[in-house]
């Protein structure tokens, strides 16, 4: 099992590419927000029992996948502050010990373009972040540091890229299964 971890700040194209990924190669497509929108409807956003259970959804999913052998996974998400330091350490962990691999994908764009999009009325389809005020507040909080960035196998710029031929370029630089 492959697990194709696209991350990167809010706006900058993770579920639009995850999309078109997951159409290429025919991967399952796990939308982190299905997670975050579940757990959002009982606990308020970095609660402790929030941050817990987030987590445990996300490690016993990825566990079932790879323990059941399921090809590729593509999972779009955000190291924020709330992320615990060691997810990535529990979550290659769960990947590796059923043989499967865990790979980073990191998406970026310019300034211009993540305002222009932050604030595009199809990010409201689940609770992402849509305002550019509270993106900034968050950003010079410090709420989108994390220590524990892993290194990414690679690294695409969406500013000028359609989500098709980004997510061809991931097929094709990863040498992952397409069509």
């Amino acid at each position: 099992m492959k697990l194709i971890v696209l991350y990167g700040l809010p706006g900058v194209g993770k579920l639009t590419v995850a999309r078109e990924l997951a159409r290429l190669t025919g991967f399952k497509l796990f939308h982190n927000h299905l997670t975050v929108d579940l757990v959002l409807s009982v606990f308020d956003f970095s609660s402790p029992s929030f941050v817990e259970l987030r987590e445990k959804i996300w490690l016993d999913v990825f566990s079932r996948t790879a323990a059941e052998k399921v090809p590729g996974v593509i999972f779009t998400f955000v190291f924020e502050r709330t992320v615990r330091a060691d997810f990535i350490k529990r979550l290659r962990g769960v990947i590796e010990s059923n043989g499967g691999e865990l790979i980073f994908v990191n998406l970026h764009c310019s300034q211009t373009e993540l305002e222009k999009r932050i604030t595009d009325p199809s990010r409201s389809a689940f609770g992402k972040l849509n305002s550019l005020t509270d993106f900034e507040a968050l950003s010079q909080s410090g709420g989108l540091n994390h220590p524990e960035i892993p290194v990414a196998r690679l690294v695409l710029d969406t500013t000028e890229l359609s989500a098709v031929t980004a997510a061809s370029r991931i097929v094709g630089e990863l040498n992952l299964p397409g069509q």
